[in-house]
């Protein structure tokens, strides 16, 4: 198929040469001069005009205009040959009947070069570009190997778009997609056949086989292979794996700003960029793997991707923020004198994400306000902003103890999430105390402004404990936390401690809509109502926990003093129990004197030294 004869291959004789040569000199024929001269690419080519217009429809119209005008017949150049004199020279073996072999790496520049000849059906049946289509169309477009090699080939050609004019990488697109597709729906069929039956594993039985191939490709081919395979239904999971394979391979050398001032006048700074951001606007609308975006935004940054590219980057990262890890999110800076961590980009994910909780809970109320639904959906928005919440509190205590960090991007980044993102205030404390403690320059008005963030209500007993001793807050948190642990001991001993609960309940039942209230209002009101309710349960839970732990320490020091055994217990047990509840026990006590001490220790906080971090 790919060895090239024709009936003219009876003219050749012994002395003609096997190949031609650059030489003036040579001829064809070496009993037949040469009566026209040809250059390409500097190299002259003495042929003979009849095989040459019995085939080219170009070089017949040359030699009728060279008659016309009476002009040189004997010389001529042909400028911007594709494939240059090699490829000239097997199209000139093809007008004189010599035998050559149509091969993968030259068909293309073959096909070209016919083209540019204009060796049509015109002139002559079967040529050459005949020829060379039934070798792409019987051998190249139907192995998924072989097209990516044709691919390549229009790479090298120049000029390049005289491949587009035979559309030659479009068509090696779409047999690439079609192989691959197909491959795919063969390796489906082959496995129900199988069964559990155990079988070796070699190339065509991998679904990717094909990815390592692809990434031979440029960018600007393999953008197009992609969309292809999209459109001809290839999975989602096969088109992910091959751009983070072809990522990765294209994007090696370009990790830090060290390598990146090593770039050669910054080409293979644009090549990368241009990676990046072909292969994002070639994501499928599946997820991608979290490790992989952040990698692609990390890089994007480095060498300073479109906007418009760091944006969906950062907007695909923000549907599974909960997901995330901290190491994640610690994204260095590329700038010097700046932060150590690009807070910004953490605030535009954060921003992304609270946007998508919002649209679902619209969706919600618009849609399954009626649905038995409505519950899950709703349970499920509010977990995975309490595990952000917990990932952002982790955040801002790593990058709390950066000098450079200013004041403002810290409390953007804490206000930003809403109330009923965390249920306890121990994390927000302890990154807040952080950030006091690598800040010591801040004023006491610059102090109250972050410590208000903290809902003293929302704090463990440890936490209230650390801020009573710590010289770093402000006064008033210090009074307010106070205030908050008397009126928290006193609900206790007064057996009041649901007061929190029933009041949430008294305002969920006290909810009287009238006529000027739209359902859809009163059914947003239940739902923040119910979320509080949600909230105010594990907050209980919490403080039913700490109270349970005292209970056993209690009991512990109390049999290590006794040792008397569980009768001696369970009597000092309930006396203890019925001190407690009639108000005069040791616990009202304790707090009292705890009370005291804080408050002459605020008197002489100024001599005090400061303590160290909670956690």
């Amino acid at each position: 198929m790919g060895i090239i004869s024709d009936s003219a291959q009876s003219h050749s004789s012994s002395s003609a040469p096997s190949i031609f040569s650059s030489s003036f000199a040579t001829r064809i024929f070496s009993d037949v001069a040469g009566d026209i001269t040809i250059v390409v690419d500097g190299e002259s080519f003495l042929l003979h005009k009849f095989p040459l217009v019995a085939r080219c429809g170009k070089i017949r119209k040359m030699v009728a205009e060279m008659k016309e005008s009476s002009s040189n017949l004997s010389h001529t150049e042909l400028r911007d040959f594709p494939g240059g004199s090699r490829t000239f020279e097997l199209a000139m073996k093809f007008c004189y009947g010599i035998n050559f072999e149509i091969t993968i790496s030259n068909v293309v520049a073959i096909r070209c070069a016919a083209g540019y000849l204009e060796m049509t059906e015109d002139f002559k049946e079967e040529n050459l570009i005949a020829r060379t289509e039934t070798y792409l169309e019987q051998v190249a477009f139907r192995s998924l190997e072989k097209s990516v090699e044709v691919l390549c080939s229009c790479e090298t050609l120049h000029p390049q778009d005289i491949a587009e004019t035979a559309r030659i990488p479009e068509r090696c697109v779409e047999a690439i997609a079609v192989n691959a597709c197909r491959e795919q729906l063969v390796l489906g069929l082959s496995r129900l056949n199988r069964g559990n039956e155990s079988a070796e594993v070699n190339r065509g039985d991998s679904p990717e086989w094909w990815i390592e191939d692809l990434s031979a490709l440029r960018i600007d081919y393999y953008a197009r292979v992609v969309s292809a395979m999209a459109r001809t239904g290839l999975r989602s999971e096969s088109i992910i794996t091959s751009l983070m394979h072809y990522a990765q391979e294209s994007l090696k050398g370009i990790r830090n700003c060290k390598e990146r001032t090593k770039l050669d006048s910054g080409t293979i700074e644009n090549e990368q960029r241009n990676v990046i951001e072909a292969i994002v606007s070639l994501f499928p609308n599946d997820k991608v793997p979290l490790s992989f975006l952040f990698g692609m935004l990390r890089v994007g940054i480095t060498i300073n991707v479109a906007i418009s590219c760091r944006l969906e980057l950062e907007r695909r990262i923000a549907q599974q923020l909960e997901t995330v890890s901290l190491d994640d999110l610690l994204i260095p800076v590329v700038q010097e004198g700046d932060s150590m961590y690009d807070v910004d980009t953490v605030h535009r994910i954060l921003v992304c994400f609270l946007k998508k909780i919002k649209e679902e809970e619209e969706y919600d109320e618009d849609c399954c306000y009626e649905n038995e639904t409505e519950n899950l959906i709703g349970s499920t928005c509010h977990s995975s902003l309490l595990k952000v919440g917990r990932i952002m509190d982790a955040y801002l205590a790593e990058i709390a103890p950066d000098p450079c960090l200013s004041l403002h991007k810290f409390m953007a980044l804490i206000e930003i999430l809403p109330d009923y993102a965390r249920v306890m205030d121990d994390g927000l404390y302890r990154a807040i105390d952080m950030f006091l403690k690598g800040h010591p320059s801040l004023n006491e008005q610059e102090c109250q402004s972050l410590c208000k963030f903290i809902d003293t209500q929302k704090l463990s007993q440890e936490a209230c404990n650390h801020v009573a001793q710590n010289d770093r807050l402000p006064v008033q948190m210090v009074v307010r936390v106070l205030y908050s642990e008397q009126l928290r001991m006193k609900n206790v001993v007064s057996g009041e401690s649901g007061d929190g609960l029933l009041l949430s309940s008294q305002k969920l039942s006290s909810g009287n809509p009238s006529g000027a209230v739209s359902p859809r209002d009163t059914y947003a009101s239940l739902r923040r109502e119910n979320r509080e309710l949600k909230l105010e349960i594990s907050r209980v839970r919490v403080r039913l926990t700490e109270l349970e732990k005292e209970q056993i320490l209690m009991k512990q020091g109390m049999m290590e003093k006794s040792g008397h055994g569980g009768t001696l217990l369970t009597s000092l047990s309930k006396g203890i129990g019925r001190i407690s509840i009639f108000g005069g026990g040791p616990t009202e006590e304790k707090l009292r004197k705890a009370n005291r001490k804080s408050r002459s220790r605020l008197e002489r906080r100024t001599v005090r030294s400061r303590p160290e971090s909670m956690f």
